[in-house]
C-alpha cells in the first residue's frame, strides 16, 4: 500500500473508533478505542475463518503497517517529547530520588524477578522456556509505558505525589529497558555463556549517558532559537524539528531516542520561551503538543488492536497470557517493595502507596513494538502473545480499576 494511503486509513479508522466511544459507549478515550480495536479484530479474524476471501479486504491496512519500526522511530520520539513538555519539573525535582530508583533499580529488579518466576511457572506447566529469553521477556514488559500511562492518569484520583513518580517513572525508565533489553538479546544472538561486561558496561554509558547530553545539548539550541522569536508559526516548526533531529542523530550514534527526547523535552519544557501581553508562546505550544499527543495516542492504541490481525496464533497462548500478567504484577509489587524497604526514608513513600504504584504500571505498544523486533527463534511467538495479553489486561483491566484501587488504599487523611 502507498505511505499516504495508510497514514489516511490509519486517521480514518481512529477517528471512527473515537467517535464511537465518545458518543455511544463512553469508556475513557484511550480504553475504549483499545476495546473496539480488539473487538473488530476478533470480528475480521473470526469472518476471515469463515470466508478466507474476504480477508484481503479485511486485514489489508494491519499487514501493510511495520507496527515495530512505526513505534519506535517515528511515533515514540514525539510522544516522549509531549510528555516531558508538559510534565511539572518542579515537582518531578521534588520526588526525584523515587523516580531514579523505580526507573533504574525498579526496572532490573522487575527484569530479574520475571524472568526467574516466569521460568518457574513455565517448567511447572511443561512448558520450554530458556531461563536467558524468560529475562530477555522481562527486559522488554517491565518498563511501564509513558504513553499507556499517561492516556490513563489522566483521569485518575491519583495523589499529586504519586501522579508525578508514576509519569517520571514512566519517561526514563525505557533508557534503562532499552539498554537491558538489547544487551540480553546479543547475549542470546552471540551463543557464549559469558556475558561480557565491559562491552555491557561501554553499550550503557553510550546508550544512558550518550542519549542524555544529546538532549539536552538539542534541546538548549532549540530553546535559545525559540526564544528569539514571536511567531508561533515558527516555534512550533522548531520544536518538531528538534524532535525529529533527535531521532534521527541518537539512532545514527547509538544513543537512547527515548532519554534523548525527555531530556530535551524537560529541558525546553522547563524554560519560558515568549510571555508578552499579545502572545504566550509556551502555553500555546503546550497546547499544541498534547494535541499531538492525544492524536497520536488514538492511532497507537488503534494500531495495537490492529496487531491482533497480524496474530492470529494468540488463542494457543492463553495459558503463557494469564501467567504473564501475575507473574509481571508480582515483579511489579517487589521491584517497588523492595527498595521501599531498604530506602524507606531516602524515598518517602507510604507503604500503602505500593498498590497503587503498582496498578498504574501500565505497559502498552513499546513492549509489544520490542517484541515484534525480536529475531526469528522458537520462542518468539511465546514471547510476544505474553506481552500482547499483559499490555491489553493493563490498559482494560487496569485502567478502568486504577480509581477503585486508589480509594481502597488511600485513606482520606492521607491525601
Amino acid at each position: 500500500m502507498d505511505l499516504f494511503v495508510i497514514i489516511a486509513l490509519l486517521v480514518i479508522v481512529s477517528a471512527i473508533y473515537s467517535y464511537i466511544n465518545a458518543r455511544f459507549i463512553k469508556l475513557p478515550g484511550t480504553i475504549g478505542i483499545v476495546t473496539i480495536a480488539i473487538l473488530v479484530s476478533v470480528i475480521t479474524i473470526t469472518i476471515d475463518k469463515l470466508n478466507p476471501g474476504i480477508e484481503r479486504y479485511l486485514t489489508l491496512l494491519a499487514k501493510n503497517i511495520n507496527f515495530s519500526s512505526t513505534v519506535l522511530n517515528i511515533m515514540l520520539g514525539f510522544l516522549l517529547f509531549s510528555g516531558s513538555f508538559s510534565l511539572n519539573t518542579k515537582r518531578l525535582k521534588k520526588e526525584m530520588r523515587p523516580v531514579f530508583i523505580l526507573s533504574t533499580l525498579g526496572v532490573i529488579f522487575s527484569t530479574a524477578i520475571f524472568g526467574g518466576l516466569f521460568y518457574g511457572v513455565t517448567t511447572l506447566f511443561h512448558i520450554h522456556v530458556p531461563l536467558v529469553y524468560c529475562f530477555l521477556f522481562g527486559a522488554l514488559i517491565s518498563p511501564t509505558d509513558p504513553v499507556a500511562v499517561g492516556a490513563i492518569i489522566k483521569n485518575s484520583k491519583l495523589p499529586v505525589n504519586l501522579e508525578t513518580i508514576i509519569s517520571g517513572e514512566s519517561l526514563f525508565n525505557d533508557g534503562i529497558g532499552l539498554v537491558l533489553f538489547i544487551t540480553i538479546l546479543e547475549f542470546t544472538q552471540s551463543g557464549s555463556d559469558k556475558l561480557d561486561f565491559a562491552k555491557t558496561s561501554l553499550l550503557f554509558i553510550r546508550e544512558v549517558f550518550g542519549g542524555i547530553i544529546l538532549g539536552i545539548v538539542f534541546g538548549f539550541i532549540a530553546f535559545r532559537l525559540m526564544k528569539t522569536i514571536t511567531d508561533f508559526q515558527t516555534i512550533v516548526l522548531v520544536s518538531l524539528a528538534l524532535v525529529m533531529s533527535i531521532s534521527v542523530v541518537a539512532a545514527f550514534m547509538d544513543f537512547s531516542i527515548p532519554l534523548a527526547v525527555v531530556s530535551a523535552g524537560l529541558f525546553a519544557g522547563n524554560q519560558t520561551i515568549n510571555m508578552d501581553s499579545t502572545e504566550h508562546s509556551h502555553q500555546a505550544l503546550e497546547k499544541f503538543w498534547q494535541l499531538i499527543d492525544e492524536m497520536l495516542n488514538t492511532i497507537l492504541f488503534v494500531m495495537i488492536g490492529l496487531q491482533m490481525i497480524n496474530l492470529p496464533y494468540l488463542n494457543n497462548y492463553w495459558l503463557i497470557g494469564g501467567l504473564g500478567i501475575i507473574v509481571i504484577l508480582i515483579a511489579r509489587w517487589l521491584s517497588i517493595s523492595l527498595p521501599l524497604t531498604f530506602l524507606r526514608r531516602t524515598l518517602n513513600i507510604n507503604y500503602s502507596s505500593v498498590n497503587i504504584l503498582t496498578w498504574a504500571g501500565l505497559r502498552g505498544g513499546i513492549s509489544i513494538a520490542l517484541a515484534l523486533s525480536l529475531p526469528a527463534s522458537p520462542y518468539r511467538h511465546i514471547i510476544l502473545a505474553g506481552s500482547y495479553f499483559i499490555v491489553i489486561f493493563s490498559v482494560i483491566v487496569q485502567g478502568l480499576t486504577l480509581n477503585r484501587v486508589i480509594n481502597a488504599s488511600i485513606k482520606p487523611d492521607d491525601e
